[in-house]
C-alpha cells in the first residue's frame, strides 16, 4: 500500500491539537531538548505524504509551511524515497573529497544547467554541502578567496541562517544572535527595496541601497552582495522591478561578487527552478538547499568557473557535504521537476491559492497585501486603515488554524505575516480550505 493511499488528502481532527499523546512527548522532551530548540506548534509527526502531516494521535494535517520550504516536492515523494532507499543499499558515506561518487557530479550537472548564467562552454561549478548556512557560509568565504577583500553586504529584512557568521548577517539579532556574541565583523547592512512601505521604484531604491553602501563600506572593501531575490524569514518581501538588476550591474562594475541566497526561493518554489531568473539577473554565485533533496540534508553553491577555482586544493568541504544518499534523493526531485511539469504546477498554486488570498483582501482590510511568487506567498496583517503591523492578529490567526489542522507559519521583522509554503502537490480542494478558514477566522476577528 502506498503512502498516498493511506494518507488522504485532506485534513481531520480526531484530538484536541495538541493531542495527549503529542503532550507527553513534549514533557518528555523538555526534560532531554534545551528550550532553545523551539517548536512553533508542539505537535509530533508520526508520518507524512504530499501535503498532510499525521501526528502521534492520528490528526491529519495539513502542512502549508512544507518544513519552511524544505518538502517542496511532497513529503515521502515516491520517486525520492526510491531512489535514496536504493542509494542507501549501496554506498551511505565514503567523503567526496575522499573518493568520490557519480550522484555528486550529477548534481553539480544539473545545477551547472538551471543556473541562470551558465552555459555548456562555460558552465558554473558546484560545491555541495549540508544546509543553508553552510552554503551562505562558503559563498561568503569563496568571494572572499576571489576577491582578496573583506566586507559583506546584506539587506535590511534579511535571513541567512544561525551560524556565528550567518547570525551576524541576518537584519533580526533576536533571537538569532541574542546573547551569542561576540558577532562577525566586516558586515554592512543595506536598505532594501520594500514596496509596500517604501514606495520607491526599483531603480530608486536600488541608488538607495548602493549610496548607503558606498558611504557605509566602500565598494572596494567588499567581497560580495548577499541578496534573497525574495526575502523569506523577512517577509516574503518581492523587490520592485529593476532593483536587482541595478544592484547586480553596480556589483559588476566594482568586481563586487553577486551572491543570489536561494535558500528558500529555489528548486521551483517560485514558478522557475531559482526565482532570481524571474529578476533577469545572472548571478556570480546561487546558493540552493531546502527543496534541494525532498527532505534529506543538502545545499550546493554554484558559481562562475573563475570564482569558484580560486580557493586551493582542500580549501572546500567537509565530511557529509554532498551525501551519496542525498544526492541521489537530489536527483529524483531535479526529475520529477522536468517530467512531471512541477514549474507549471507552482504557477497553478499562485494562480489558484494566490488568486482566493487576493479576494480574501479585498474583504478584509487587516490584509495590507498579498505578494509572492508561485507556492511562496504571503499576506502582511495591519490595523485597519492604517499600515501599523499587527503580530497579535497573526499569532491568533495562526493558533486558530491549527486548532482546525491548518499548519501556518508566521514571518517579518515583527511577525506581521503569514508566509505560505506549500508542496506542489497542493491541491486546489486544500487551497480552498485554506483559504475558507482565514477566512473565517479573520472574519471572528473583526479583520
Amino acid at each position: 500500500m502506498t503512502a498516498d493511499i493511506e494518507i488522504a488528502q485532506e485534513p481531520r481532527v480526531v484530538t484536541e491539537i495538541p493531542g495527549p499523546r503529542s503532550r507527553e512527548l513534549h514533557a518528555r522532551r523538555r526534560a532531554v531538548v534545551p528550550p532553545g530548540v523551539h517548536s512553533v506548534l508542539p505537535v509530533y509527526i508520526e508520518r507524512a505524504h504530499g501535503s498532510i502531516v499525521v501526528d502521534v494521535d492520528g490528526n491529519h494535517i495539513v502542512d502549508v509551511c512544507g518544513g519552511i520550504g524544505v518538502t517542496t516536492i511532497g513529503h515521502t515523494d515516491d520517486a525520492v524515497v526510491a531512489a535514496a532507499t536504493a542509494q542507501l543499499q549501496k554506498v551511505t558515506h565514503t567523503l567526496f573529497t575522499m573518493t568520490p561518487y557519480e550522484p555528486y557530479v550529477r548534481v553539480a550537472e544539473y545545477l551547472a544547467q538551471h543556473v541562470p548564467g551558465s552555459t555548456a562552454a562555460a558552465p558554473y561549478k558546484t560545491l555541495l554541502m549540508n544546509s543553508g548556512a553552510e552554503a551562505v557560509e562558503n559563498g561568503v568565504k569563496i568571494a572572499r578567496k576571489h576577491t582578496g577583500r573583506p566586507g559583506i553586504a546584506v539587506l535590511e529584512h534579511a535571513y541567512h541562517g544561525r551560524t556565528l557568521l550567518t547570525s551576524s548577517m541576518n537584519h533580526k539579532a533576536a533571537p538569532y544572535a541574542l546573547g551569542y556574541g561576540p558577532r562577525a565583523g566586516d558586515i554592512y547592512k543595506a536598505p532594501n527595496s520594500y514596496p509596500l512601505r517604501d514606495g520607491l521604484s526599483g531603480p530608486e531604491a536600488a541608488a538607495r541601497t548602493i549610496a548607503h553602501l558606498e558611504k557605509f563600506a566602500g565598494a572596494e572593501d567588499l567581497a560580495c552582495l548577499v541578496v534573497e531575490p525574495i526575502q523569506g524569514e523577512g517577509g516574503f518581501i518581492v523587490p520592485a522591478d529593476g532593483y536587482l538588476p541595478a544592484l547586480a550591474e553596480w556589483c559588476r562594475a566594482n568586481g563586487i561578487v553577486f551572491i543570489a541566497d536561494e535558500v528558500q526561493s529555489g528548486m521551483a518554489r517560485t514558478g522557475t527552478v531559482f526565482a532570481i531568473e524571474q529578476f533577469g539577473v545572472e548571478p556570480d554565485i546561487v546558493l540552493s538547499a531546502k527543496g534541494i533533496a525532498g527532505g534529506l540534508p543538502l545545499a550546493g553553491i554554484t558559481g562562475r568557473s573563475e570564482i569558484m577555482d580560486a580557493s586551493q586544493p582542500g580549501g572546500l568541504g567537509g565530511t557529509f557535504g554532498g551525501n551519496p544518499v542525498s544526492c541521489a534523493a537530489a536527483v529524483a526531485v531535479f526529475e520529477q521537476i522536468e517530467s512531471e511539469g512541477l514549474l507549471a504546477e507552482a504557477k497553478r498554486i499562485e494562480e489558484v491559492f494566490g488568486g482566493g488570498l487576493r479576494e480574501l483582501a479585498e474583504r478584509h482590510p487587516a490584509i495590507a497585501e498579498v505578494r509572492g511568487r508561485g507556492a511562496m506567498l504571503a499576506i502582511e496583517l495591519v490595523k485597519p486603515g492604517t499600515l501599523e503591523r499587527d503580530p497579535e492578529l497573526v499569532n491568533r490567526v495562526i493558533a486558530e488554524a491549527a486548532r482546525r489542522g491548518v499548519l501556518l507559519l508566521s514571518a517579518g521583522i515583527h511577525g506581521e505575516a503569514i508566509r505560505f509554503l506549500p508542496s506542489l502537490q497542493f491541491t486546489d480542494e486544500l487551497a480552498a480550505l485554506v483559504v475558507r478558514v482565514l477566512d473565517e477566522t479573520l472574519t471572528a476577528a473583526g479583520a
